[in-house]
């Protein structure tokens, strides 16, 4: 018999499955044709990329982005050629990005599975990483729209300026929130704000309506990586991340440095310093783990998390289409509720 906790989590994935459903019920047609094509782009006659593709397809993950993308475009004026193209080439920039990534950082896992490193060495990460961007620029150019293309050439760029500067953060003595929140607009929020840009342009929106797409994408954003970073403090198996990965990372988020400025402690001040070179043992980032969890810090990352949710649905009346704006809505609502 399940117990009851096993219970109550089974409710919640129902629960967060159903409002996944009602997300997409406005584009279910315009999604299916989204897989059908990206399953397609992600194939490929080289046997070695094959094994990549076959591997990185079993972890597909939530369609998040392409799913909002396709959501702005119909409440802005009708889902184009260009929204797909757009939408192709920052999944597998975003794809590409997640493959550089877990390289940069020796991750051993990506959602609850071996990352491509891990399985196949990290030469065979990178070119495949490289040749998952090529693609991505070629679906940029197939939109045959400049301000799409230049949107996405901007964001590799962030991207790279964000993972440069969370490794400079490392060897940083103090516990800076800007610099974190500098760190996850430029990683993660860009991505978003890029997709909602691009969707924006792809429905011929107007230019206040793009401004607005852009600000709704960059709250989201910054709120989904809150969300991510808060699961760390997690001990829940099925989130596909094991707890203080991201200090085993050697990286600090707003939960821990909201504590960390907040504490006089010496202890918890030093197990950072060791979490920052490398150097903690699992005991003592276990200790750093709880003394975030009970000095408040995950309340706080949660209120700021909020705040951002709300300011992105507060930008949505640009979209008039009721069903596609109540959706949008609950999209941010999603992100803020998920389990993983």
């Amino acid at each position: 018999m399940l117990s009851d906790f096993l219970l109550l989590l089974l409710s919640l994935n129902l629960k967060q499955m159903d409002l996944q459903a009602q997300i997409k019920l406005p584009i279910a047609d315009e999604l299916a044709h989204f897989v059908e094509l990206f399953d397609r782009t992600l194939d490929s006659t080289n046997a070695t990329l094959h094994e990549v593709y076959s591997h990185l397809l079993k972890s597909k993950g939530k369609l998040m982005r392409p799913t909002l993308m396709l959501l702005l475009a119909k409440g802005l004026g009708g889902v184009t050629d260009e929204t797909y193209s757009a939408a192709l080439s920052l999944e597998l920039l975003h794809t590409a990005s997640l493959v550089h990534d877990d390289i940069v950082d020796d991750s051993r896992e990506r959602r609850g599975q071996l990352s491509v490193n891990a399985l196949f060495g990290n030469k065979v990460a990178v070119l495949s990483g490289d040749y998952i961007l090529a693609q991505a620029l070629g679906y940029a150019a197939q939109t045959g729209d400049a301000r799409i293309v230049k949107a996405i050439a901007g964001l590799g760029k962030h991207l790279s300026e964000g993972e440069l500067l969370q490794l400079y953060n490392i060897g940083s003595t103090d516990y800076d929130e800007n610099t974190y929140l500098e760190i996850i607009t430029k990683k993660t929020a860009s991505l978003f704000a890029t997709c909602t840009r691009c969707a924006a342009i792809s429905a011929r929106a107007g230019v206040h309506e793009v401004a607005m797409c852009d600000d709704f994408g960059r709250y989201i954003g910054l709120a989904f990586q809150i969300r991510d970073d808060i699961f760390d403090y997690s001990d829940h198996a099925d989130i596909g991340k094991p707890t203080g990965n991201d200090m085993k990372e050697r990286k600090l988020t707003l939960p821990a440095l909201f504590v960390l400025n907040a504490s006089t402690d010496a202890r918890l001040h030093d197990m950072a310093r060791l979490v920052r070179r490398g150097e903690a043992t699992d005991a003592q980032i276990a200790s750093l783990v709880a003394a975030t969890v009970e000095g408040g810090g995950i309340e706080y990352a949660t209120t700021v998390m909020q705040s951002y949710v709300d300011k992105a649905k507060s930008v949505l009346d640009v979209i008039a289409d009721d069903a596609v704006r109540r959706s949008l809505e609950l999209y941010a609502d999603y992100v803020a509720r998920r389990d993983h």
